[in-house]
């Protein structure tokens, strides 16, 4: 196919746009069966079929540029190339939401304008929601921090989510419906559930779920996602979670705690970690401790490698692999998020 985007191969972004969506779904999905496969002994029957994108391009509600001033004083916006050093520079995105890729030339009017005189290279952030306003930062301290009144929001099963420019946030907000009807097909979510979102962020999937579980907690070390997370609670008008603020290793005894106070038939794990997946402490905690009073993880990755190390770390402590469920979180990228849900062999 002719790719849409004229730097297309020169960005290092975008890396299907040559190809028909039907088979970047067919390359990924192949992809990732094989990674996993090759180390961990995973029946066919676990693996499911790809969950596309609603759509294939117009969908990140977040872009991270990177601007750079030279030495004639010339401003350039857009992304690292593919190969080598300096700025690729765009006009629009074909990936990013419509309401981003029409606001980067307005972008560069904004940013050229408050630029300090010292500065040579920032790095910075644009997002969008709902509702379509364009918010961006990256040029000054606390420069992607927002008011309450300007936080970014997503609707999903009737809970509003809100979030900032510097809390981290899923980028393609499209597909998130889909993922949350997927996780609660599962009977492990349900009115007897004990829910811990470890890596919670702004609390996600706790707060989409508070209402499918009995009793939730969030664990998150961020000072601005733990301020969204309790804005996020106290707007939706939530009783049954409660935030944690702190690492999750440092923060291990009080789940331990927390887990054998409250009687649930089913103790479960959230796991959204960043792309260096679990810590070594983390993994030992569930290997050894916490994998004694859990009895589902459900760990959500966006970056196979990572994910593959972690789970047959799992397996081997006896932990069963009962669904792999790939999602097309990033089309035309190499990315893709996958979702594992794990049970405990007793």
């Amino acid at each position: 196919m002719e790719p849409i985007c004229p730097v297309f191969g020169k960005c290092g972004g975008c890396l299907y746009q040559d190809i028909s969506y039907e088979d970047e779904l067919k390359i990924k999905e192949k992809t990732l069966r094989s990674l996993i496969k090759n180390k961990i002994d995973v029946p066919d029957d676990r693996f499911r079929d790809i969950v596309p994108s609603p759509t294939a391009y117009y969908y990140r509600n977040r872009l991270d540029l990177r601007l750079l001033k030279t030495k004639n004083k010339d401003i350039f916006i857009g992304f690292s190339p593919n190969k080598g050093f300096g700025v690729i520079e765009i006009n629009k995105c074909f990936i990013a939401r419509k309401e981003i890729s029409d606001f980067i030339p307005e972008l560069k009017k904004q940013a050229a304008a408050i630029l300090p005189e010292r500065y040579r290279l920032a790095n910075l952030v644009v997002r969008t929601g709902d509702d379509g306003r364009v918010f961006w930062g990256g040029i000054g301290r606390r420069s992607c921090q927002l008011d309450e009144k300007d936080y970014l929001w997503t609707q999903i099963r009737g809970k509003r989510i809100f979030y900032s420019l510097d809390t981290f946030f899923q980028a393609n907000l499209s597909i998130l419906p889909k993922l949350f009807d997927i996780l609660l097909s599962f009977n492990c979510i349900n009115h007897n559930t004990l829910l811990f979102d470890l890596y919670g962020g702004v609390g996600l999937f706790a707060i989409v779920l508070a209402d499918k579980v009995n009793r939730a907690y969030i664990i998150e070390e961020n000072k601005s996602s733990v301020k969204l997370a309790k804005y996020n609670i106290k707007f939706n008008n939530l009783s049954n979670i409660e935030v944690i603020k702190g690492k999750v290793e440092e923060r291990y005894s009080v789940i331990i705690e927390k887990v054998k106070d409250i009687d649930c038939q089913h103790k479960v794990a959230i796991i959204d970690p960043p792309r260096a997946g679990l810590s070594r402490y983390i993994l030992n905690m569930l290997v050894a401790g916490l994998a004694q009073k859990l009895d589902y993880i459900l760990y959500l990755s966006c970056y196979p490698e990572s994910l593959v190390r972690d789970l047959r770390e799992l397996v081997n402590a006896n932990w069963a692999v009962n669904h792999v469920i790939p999602f097309d979180f990033f089309p035309r990228t190499r990315h893709i998020e996958t979702l594992v849900i794990l049970s405990k062999i007793r």
